[in-house]
C-alpha cells in the first residue's frame, strides 16, 4: 500500500490527481499538506480538498514528510512555488509526481532532477501519453506504416473562458525570461498547454529538440492581456536528424469549440501521412432543450481552470467519448514504481520540456531561433 501525500489542495489539478490516486486499490491519501506560510486563500483551499476527502490537513510539510507511511508528493502548487517545494519531497526519500510543467525556472528544474537522483526515488510529470490519441499515434510510428518519421504538428486548443474581450492590434512584448505563470484569473497559455504537445512529440520522435523559435500573442482574453500573458503561441522546432514540428497551443474560448478544443496530431513520413482527431469519432445527440449558454461569471475562476468550479456549458450538445484511458498516469506511475523501472516522462524528460519552453519564450521576445541546449541559464 502506497501513502500518498497531496501537495496543496483544490483549485489546482490535484482535484483530478487525488482522484487518480484515491482510485488504485494500491493507493491511501494521507493527507494534504503545504508548506508554513502559504497565505489565507491557498490554506482554505487546501483545507476544503482535505474535507472533501476526509484526510487530515498537515499545514507543516516538512513535518508531514517525515511520516513513515508516506512515500509517495503529489505535488501540483502554483509553478513559482513547485519546484523547491518538489526538491524537498525527493529529499525526504519521498517519490514524487508532479504537476507540468516540473517547474518555474530552469535552475529549479535541475536542482530537482539532482535532487531525484540522489535520493534514488522515482519521478513523473503528469501528460496525456497515456491517452488512446497518443498510443495511436506511438503504435503508427512504431509500425513503420508511415516511414522515416519527417514532420509532426500538434494543434492543442482549450475552449473554456469568455473569449471577445481582449483589446486587438497592438503587437505583443513578451518577456525573455517570465518569472510568473499563474493568478487566480489567468494562466500563461503557452506553457501551460504547448507542454503537452512538447512531451508528447519528443515521446514519438525519441530526439530531442535543438532549436525552437515561438510566437506569442493574445487574441481571446481581457484577463490574460491585463496580467501580460499570452493566451496562445505557436512554435516551430528543430529536432536530431532533421525532424521538424511544429505546434499552435492555447486557450481559445468556451465559443471556439462545442466540446472540450481542437486536438489534432498530424504525422508525416516518407511513405505516408497520418490524422489523428482526439475526438474523432465521437458521439452527439441533440434535443429540443434549451440553447446551450457561457457559464454564469465566477469571479473566484473566471477562466474555467478547474473542476471543483463546475463551469461547463449549460445546454451544449452532449459528447460521449467512446475512448477513455487505458490507465490514469496515476496508476502507470505506480506501475513503475512497482516495477523498478524509469517512467516515460521522468524530472529529466520534465526538464528537457521546461527547456525548450524557456526557450520559446526567448525566442517570442527576441524574434531569434532559439538552439538548446539553453546551458547554464
Amino acid at each position: 500500500m502506497f501513502g500518498v501525500l497531496l501537495v496543496t489542495g483544490w483549485m489546482s489539478h490535484q482535484e483530478s490527481y487525488a482522484l487518480g490516486f484515491r482510485a488504485d486499490p494500491r493507493c491511501r491519501i494521507i493527507g494534504v499538506a503545504d508548506e508554513t506560510g502559504v497565505d489565507p486563500r491557498r490554506a482554505a483551499l487546501n483545507r476544503r480538498l482535505a474535507e472533501e476527502l476526509s484526510v487530515p490537513l498537515f499545514p507543516d510539510l516538512d513535518q508531514a514528510l517525515g511520516r513513515p507511511d508516506v512515500h509517495i508528493a503529489s505535488v501540483c502548487t502554483e509553478h513559482e512555488r513547485q519546484g523547491r517545494l518538489a526538491i524537498r519531497c525527493a529529499s525526504a526519500a519521498k517519490h514524487v509526481y508532479l504537476d507540468k510543467p516540473i517547474a518555474g525556472s530552469l535552475g529549479e528544474a535541475r536542482e530537482l532532477e539532482q535532487a531525484v537522483r540522489r535520493a534514488g526515488v522515482r519521478s513523473q510529470m503528469f501528460t496525456t501519453l497515456n491517452l488512446p490519441p497518443a498510443i495511436r499515434a506511438r503504435r503508427a510510428v512504431d509500425s513503420g506504416l508511415l516511414g522515416e518519421l519527417a514532420a509532426i504538428h500538434c494543434d492543442l486548443h482549450f475552449a473554456k473562458g469568455r473569449a471577445g474581450a481582449a483589446t486587438l492590434g497592438s503587437p505583443r512584448k513578451e518577456e525573455a525570461a517570465p518569472q510568473r505563470f499563474l493568478y487566480p484569473d489567468a494562466k500563461r497559455e503557452m506553457f501551460n498547454v504547448a507542454v503537452y504537445s512538447l512531451a508528447l512529440i519528443r515521446w514519438l520522435a525519441r530526439r530531442e529538440i535543438r532549436s525552437v523559435r515561438a510566437v506569442t500573442a493574445n487574441y481571446f482574453f481581457a484577463e490574460n492581456q491585463r496580467r501580460g500573458f499570452e493566451d496562445f503561441g505557436v512554435l516551430a522546432l528543430e529536432l536530431e536528424g532533421a525532424l521538424t514540428a511544429t505546434i499552435t497551443a492555447g486557450r481559445t474560448g468556451w465559443s471556439s469549440h462545442a466540446g472540450p478544443g481542437h486536438n489534432l496530431t498530424r504525422l508525416f513520413g516518407s511513405r505516408g501521412s497520418l490524422l489523428i482527431d482526439a475526438f474523432e469519432a465521437r458521439g452527439e445527440i441533440a434535443s429540443d432543450r434549451q440553447s446551450w449558454k457561457l457559464p454564469k461569471h465566477n469571479p473566484e475562476d473566471p477562466m474555467g481552470f478547474w473542476r471543483s468550479t463546475d463551469q461547463s456549458k449549460r445546454g451544449a450538445p452532449e459528447w460521449f467519448l467512446s475512448a477513455p484511458p487505458v490507465r490514469s498516469d496515476q496508476s502507470l506511475f505506480l506501475d513503475a514504481i512497482e516495477q523498478g523501472r524509469e517512467p516515460e516522462v521522468n524530472v529529466a524528460a520534465g526538464l528537457a520540456v521546461l527547456e525548450a519552453l524557456m526557450a520559446a519564450y526567448r525566442s517570442a521576445a527576441t524574434g531569434r531561433v532559439i538552439a538548446l541546449p539553453l546551458g547554464s541559464a
